[in-house]
């Protein structure tokens, strides 16, 4: 039987730092909606492909937030938190009058006190462009300064990209997201053309005088299936993979070892791009991996598919909560991260930000989030009583909305959103979350 959380009610959460930046993370292609109101993106044309979605759904309307924006952030501004981690959609942006509505989503989320924080690139890439082809690297800086040119007078702290590793590995490596590619280790261009966006994106954003700039990577920590030399190996590949080939260049300037050659063009030069100093560096953890050794067969995990021609497998991490996503529950494994972090670089790491942590619980009163939500907040704290420079933490969500490959199924939202009415309902974790921050106070 699977243990459920529990909640430390016996004790309040720890004080953090003053200054401790709080907030909730959105994406644009998840909550918006108003997709007739854009181009479409790459996620526009693979939720149109029979099968792709699992409940065979679209985000064609979503949350609506397009046109709900003001209750939204009205619901932030009742929420108390300082920020709001939201994305901006580039195929909107190339759209007429698309940048008029982050210009109003800006406005009235300064007007609430609460801190805009862009995320500049969440998947929705535009159908025109491919990361497999070096210039859309150079377009993405391009769009980028325009949305800076516009929004930096009022946005302080932005985002280049969210999660390069899982839109290469899901989207281009296993075909599970957009834009449904199959390449396995092929897809290696794709990440490197969506460093060198970052690094290209910082460059432009330092231009328009921007002081205050990270990137949302996920991380988690790797654990071995046992401690035999085989299983060691294939999680010490798996881990750099996920966790090193996307923290590296960023960090110390260097691929992993044997990587660098595998990526195309010059890397030499690009690597001086890519790790263009940042201010902070943002994390999205969510669960550890347990990986060992090829098992010779397909494997169904976490909802995917992964190939039998892979170099690890993915197992089960026994004896631990489990979210609705079938995903383990493991705060210590955030604390494990972030001290792994750093010791492994050290001065080279920056100031860190949790940008993403959640998880996906059905129910308005889901006294399972608030569990999760507690156990990770303290386990953060702990990871600054180590030592760890951690400066703000993100809980994704604010909204129920669009989870991707998964369509509606999948609810990790502190407000509940009946998708038929566009009706919101703040659940006991917005309660709960809502209570802890004025404790912060």
């Amino acid at each position: 039987m699977i243990p459920r959380m529990a909640i430390d009610a016996g004790n309040p959460i720890p004080r953090f730092p003053a200054g401790f930046l709080w907030g909730v993370s959105t994406s644009a292609h998840q909550i918006e909606g108003a997709a007739d109101e854009r181009e479409p993106s790459v996620w526009d044309r693979f939720e149109a492909e029979p099968g792709r979605i699992k409940d065979g759904s679209t985000a064609a309307v979503a949350c609506d937030h397009y046109h709900r924006h003001r209750e939204d952030v009205t619901l932030l501004a009742d929420l108390g938190v300082d920020a709001y981690r939201f994305s901006i959609s580039w195929p909107r942006v190339n759209s007429p009058g698309g940048l008029d509505f982050y210009d109003r989503l800006v406005d009235d989320l300064c007007a609430a006190g609460v801190r805009p924080v862009p995320t500049l690139f969440h998947w929705d890439l535009p159908v025109t462009q491919d990361w497999l082809r070096r210039d859309t690297a150079s377009r993405f800086a391009e769009y980028v300064a325009v949305v800076a040119e516009r929004l930096g007078d009022r946005v302080k702290k932005w985002i280049t990209l969210n999660e390069p590793a899982e839109h290469t590995l899901l989207g281009h490596a296993l075909g599970a997201h957009a834009p449904g590619k199959t390449l396995l280790f092929d897809a290696l261009p794709v990440a490197h053309h969506q460093l060198l966006a970052h690094g290209l994106a910082v460059r432009a954003l330092r231009a328009a005088g921007a002081t205050d700039i990270g990137i949302a990577n996920s991380h988690g920590p790797t654990w071995p299936a046992s401690q035999e030399p085989e299983d060691i190996e294939a999680a010490n590949f798996y881990d750099l993979l996920l966790n090193r080939l996307f923290a590296d260049p960023l960090l110390l300037g260097a691929y992993p070892s044997g990587l660098g050659e595998l990526m195309p063009g010059d890397v030499e030069s690009d690597l001086k791009v890519i790790a263009e100093p940042i201010d902070w560096y943002g994390v999205n953890y969510y669960a550890p991996s347990r990986v060992g050794a090829p098992q010779g067969a397909e494997i169904e995990f976490g909802g995917l598919t992964l190939p039998a021609e892979l170099p690890f497998s993915v197992r089960e991490i026994e004896d631990v909560p489990v979210t609705d996503f079938g995903w383990p529950v493991v705060p210590e494994g955030l604390t494990e991260l972030l001290t792994t972090f750093r010791d492994r670089y050290g001065d080279r790491l920056p100031p860190v930000v949790i940008t993403e942590n959640g998880c996906s619980y059905d129910g308005i009163d889901d006294q399972d989030r608030i569990a999760y939500l507690d156990g990770h907040v303290r386990a953060l704290h702990r990871a600054l009583e180590a030592g760890v420079d951690v400066r703000g933490y993100f809980v994704w969500s604010l909204l129920d909305n669009f989870e991707w490959a998964e369509g509606y199924e999948r609810r990790f939202g502190l407000v509940h959103v009946d998708y038929e009415t566009q009706e919101r309902t703040p659940k006991a974790s917005y309660g709960w979350f809502q209570g802890m921050l004025r404790a912060q106070r």
